[in-house]
């Protein structure tokens, strides 16, 4: 039986959650086109929000998501119960629709970890592995490195130097979850009361270290095309699930596109380096182009920044004020289309 402390569950959250009569606390395990799974002291529990809930939502991120912690009641079937509101979030991983529509989609909430993992293969991509790093920091979440495949490198301190340079300050742990390698070095992370996300592209073995860690198989693994040494989609949703040694691991789908919210904090915590360097330019607006005593120049010359870094550096940073001029736009839409609303209500 789980209690809601094997759950996430804290005192602080129970300080700050008051219940009505014949309501309770759940967390969201799985999320599909409306329909949720719910898990709770009294069991598993297919759910649906309620009509009210329904028509107080503006946004589309106000949906429950996987991870979530909602109040709900029972339903006349005792596997059923209805979603009357979802708590506030500590974190929240998520990216923008794909697509021109620049709407957030949440792929999982309340995470104390996230393990970004990616293989030791050739699909081992520098410039994937900083945007999933930017996302985990915005997300308000500790990012963790995740070498995977361990046992199919044969230049692996070459490779981690690679992703160093990338994740600066942020921890990497090799293993081969197919061969249970180093699977012990997560226990830091894994463990009574954490909550842990798993995210990364198709093939990288999100599916089989999720099987080592739970000790049986949850989820479908697939194979690597060989062709490009790319993976296969097997998770088709994203699902919550409780580890019986104890923590708690959210597993997602691979992501072919990782598009960005809006995340300013998130590029300064993953490109601090060049913030850093560009503080000692000799001119404030400096574009790090041809300025004399440009000090992101000089580190180049001098081979201590790459080329290439500064120049995904400047990509995301347009991506991201792009983004915001977005946003700011939908808002103002969704600002005037709720006092529409309001306007009809008050004159009925």
């Amino acid at each position: 039986m789980n209690t809601l402390e094997k759950l996430g569950w804290n005192e602080k959250l129970n300080e700050q959650t008051k219940l009505q009569e014949e309501q309770f606390i759940g967390r969201v395990i799985v999320q599909q086109r409306g329909q949720y799974k719910i898990l709770s002291e009294a069991g598993e529990f297919a759910a649906k929000i309620t009509g009210k809930f329904f028509h107080q939502i503006v946004r589309q991120e106000e949906y429950p998501a996987v991870g979530d912690w909602v109040v709900y009641t029972k339903g006349e079937q005792d596997s059923e119960a209805s979603i009357h509101q979802v708590l506030p979030r500590k974190s929240k991983f998520s990216r923008k629709t794909v697509g021109g529509i620049t709407e957030e989609q949440i792929v999982a909430t309340n995470i104390d970890t996230i393990f970004i993992v990616t293989s030791l293969n050739d699909d081992l991509n520098l410039r994937r592995i900083e945007r999933y790093i930017l996302l985990a920091w915005e997300s308000g979440a500790n990012p963790v490195i995740i070498l995977n495949k361990l046992d199919l490198c044969t230049d692996i301190e070459e490779k981690k130097r690679l992703v160093e340079e990338v994740a600066i300050g942020v921890p990497i742990i090799e293993i081969s979850a197919l061969k249970n390698q180093r699977i012990e070095n997560l226990s830091t992370y894994v463990k009574d009361g954490q909550t842990v996300a798993l995210v990364g592209s198709s093939g990288v073995g999100k599916s089989t270290l999720i099987n080592q860690l739970i000790g049986r198989d949850v989820q479908d693994v697939g194979g690597i095309r060989e062709d490009d040494s790319r993976g296969r989609h097997t998770t088709t949703h994203r699902e919550l699930f409780v580890i019986p040694s104890g923590g708690i691991i959210i597993d997602t789908p691979g992501m072919r596109e990782i598009q960005l919210t809006d995340s300013e904090d998130g590029l300064s915590s993953t490109f601090h380096d060049i913030e850093e360097l560009a503080e000692l330019c000799r001119y404030r607006d400096c574009t790090h182009e041809n300025e004399p005593k440009c000090a992101v120049k000089n580190a180049i010359d001098e081979g201590t920044l790459s080329a290439d870094r500064l120049q995904s550096y400047r990509k995301l940073q347009r991506e991201i004020h792009y983004i915001a001029r977005k946003e700011n736009q939908r808002l103002q839409l969704l600002e005037k289309e709720k006092w529409k609303k309001i306007t009809k209500s008050n004159r009925k």
